[in-house]
C-alpha cells in the first residue's frame, strides 16, 4: 500500500481551503491527500469538493501513487503530446489500468463515473499485487445499474469498504464522482 510522503513523524502540513469547512463528512480526507501529494486546490485557495472530477485527474492521482514511474506516449489520440496528464495516461495504459472507450479514445476532460473510478481503482491494486476479490452489491437499491465491466470492481471497492453508498443506501454507479468524494476513497484505499 501507499507509503505517506512523510516516512519520519513530522510537523502536521495544513492544507486549509475557505471551501471546506472543518465538520464537513471530506475534510479529513481532502486534508490527507493533499497533505501527501495525491490531489492539490484548483487554484484561487480553492479545494472545490462537489466540482466532478475528471478521467484525466484520476489517472493522474494513481500515476503520483505509483511514483510517477517513467511511461512511453499516450496511444489515445485525444491525449496529446505535452498536456498534463499524458504521462499519467501512458503509464496507466501500458499498465493496463486504463483501456479507453470502444472509440478507442480515452476522454481525459469527461467526467469519471463513480464506477468507472472504481475500475480504475481495481485495477490499480491488481497492479501492486493485491487481492481485489469481489464482494457483494445485493444491500444497494440500485445494484443492478451497475454495468457489467464494473460489477466485479464495484463488488470490490464496497467489500473493501472504499467505495460507500450514498442518498439512502445507493451506488449511484453511473454519477459523476466529485472531487470529495474521490478524495475519501483515495484516503481509505491508502490507510
Amino acid at each position: 500500500r501507499f507509503v505517506p510522503v512523510a516516512e519520519e513523524p513530522q510537523e502536521p502540513v495544513s492544507h486549509s481551503f475557505p471551501d471546506v469547512a472543518a465538520g464537513a463528512w471530506y475534510a479529513g480526507a481532502v486534508q490527507y491527500v493533499c497533505a501527501n501529494g495525491l490531489m492539490e486546490g484548483t487554484g484561487n485557495g480553492l479545494f472545490q469538493p462537489d466540482a466532478v472530477t475528471s478521467r484525466a485527474m484520476i489517472v493522474t492521482i494513481l500515476y503520483r501513487l505509483a511514483g510517477a514511474p517513467q511511461a512511453g506516449s499516450a496511444a489515445f489520440p485525444d491525449v496529446a503530446p505535452g498536456a498534463w496528464y499524458a504521462d499519467a495516461v501512458a503509464w496507466a495504459s501500458a499498465s493496463g489500468i486504463v483501456t479507453g472507450y470502444g472509440s478507442g479514445l480515452f476522454g481525459p476532460n469527461d467526467p469519471i463515473t463513480r464506477e468507472q473510478l472504481a475500475v480504475m481503482l481495481c485495477r490499480f491494486a491488481q497492479s501492486q499485487g493485491e487481492d481485489t476479490a469481489p464482494g457483494g452489491l445485493q444491500d444497494f437499491a440500485d445494484a443492478g445499474d451497475v454495468s457489467a465491466f464494473a460489477r466485479e470492481a464495484m463488488g470490490w471497492t464496497v467489500s473493501a469498504g472504499l467505495l460507500t453508498g450514498k442518498d439512502g443506501g445507493r451506488l449511484d454507479p453511473q454519477g459523476s464522482a466529485t472531487r470529495a468524494e474521490a478524495a475519501a476513497i483515495l484516503m481509505r484505499y491508502c490507510q
